[in-house]
C-alpha cells in the first residue's frame, strides 16, 4: 500500500465509497472506515497500519500547505 488511491481500493473491497467534496472530511471519514474495519476484524493490522500512516501524512500535508497561503 503506498498511496490514497490503495486506500481507497482497500475500502472499495467492503463497498465503502467516500466523498464529500471537502479533501480533509474525506481522509478523516476513510480513517473511521478503516478503524471499524480492523476493530470488525475484516483486516489485518499491517493493512491498518499502513491506511492509518498514508491517511494522516496526507491530511497533515494538505494542513500544512493551507497554512503556508
Amino acid at each position: 500500500m503506498k498511496s490514497i488511491y490503495d486506500v481507497q481500493q482497500l475500502l472499495k473491497r467492503f463497498g465503502v465509497f467516500v466523498y464529500t467534496g471537502d479533501r480533509i472530511a474525506d481522509l478523516e471519514m476513510m480513517e473511521m472506515e478503516v478503524k471499524e474495519l480492523y476493530t470488525l476484524q475484516m483486516i489485518e493490522r499491517e493493512e491498518f497500519q499502513h491506511s492509518l500512516l498514508l491517511l494522516r501524512r496526507e491530511k497533515s500535508r494538505i494542513q500544512t500547505s493551507q497554512h503556508k497561503k
